[in-house]
């Protein structure tokens, strides 16, 4: 798997196609995060834009191999794991894209409430912004998942579907990502600081679940 991941990563890199998503994600927090803002206003709004540059990034990792070459590592390493080392890519290039935003947030942002009455402690207010961080990239994985090859091969659709399903994840309440994301914005008023730690996890489970089905269907549908 070490071998797959580390090919896999190696194709992402030499064919420059993260650039769109990193550039975009770095002009939506350039934008909205400015010098001395509310830290947990700015982590929530970090957080956030990871989640469709996720499923974007997941899904030119799913599809970035031409059919020849698919064919051959499917035929070396197995379609499931092979599908699925193409998955980890892009949602490891993600995460460390997430952990650099919310380093760069901490960094600027003011250790206060809103309305700078209270002070936040940044160490929990960092672990926060992590894991709300992780969780937007966990569900943003999913939906990159099942939102390419082999579910929808159709390019059109994809994007469609991937950017209906992002939206919604990221407005629909109890969805992971809206509650970590919400419970910094709303903390960041009372200078309260809350641990997504049950968004996380299911987050999680929701990956795993959505990983296991698209990798299954790789080995039967190619």
């Amino acid at each position: 798997m070490t071998a797959l991941l580390r090919y896999q990563t190696a194709l992402l890199v030499r064919s420059q196609r993260w650039l769109a998503p990193v550039l975009l994600y770095a002009a939506f927090v350039g934008i909205g995060v400015q010098w001395g803002q509310p830290v947990l206003d700015s982590l929530g709004y970090a957080a956030a834009g990871l989640l469709p540059v996720t499923a974007w990034l997941v899904q030119l990792c799913a599809g970035q191999e031409p059919p020849a070459a698919r064919t051959v590592t499917a035929a070396v390493a197995g379609s499931p794991k092979a599908h699925l080392a193409a998955l980890l890519a892009g949602t490891g290039c993600a995460g460390l894209l997430g952990a650099a935003a919310t380093l760069v947030v901490l960094l600027i942002s003011k250790p206060a409430s809103t309305d700078n009455t209270v002070r936040v402690a940044l160490l929990p207010a960092g672990i926060a912004g992590l894991l709300a961080a992780v969780c937007c990239v966990l569900l943003g994985a999913a939906i990159g998942a099942l939102c390419t090859r082999p579910l929808l091969h159709r390019r059109g659709w994809s994007v469609a579907v991937t950017v209906l399903a992002s939206l919604l994840a990221l407005v629909t309440a109890g969805s992971p990502a809206n509650t970590a994301v919400t419970g910094l914005v709303t903390g960041a008023r009372t200078g309260t600081v809350h641990l997504p730690v049950l968004p996380f996890l299911v987050a999680a489970a929701l990956t795993a679940a959505a990983y296991a089905l698209a990798c299954r269907l790789a080995a039967l549908r190619g």
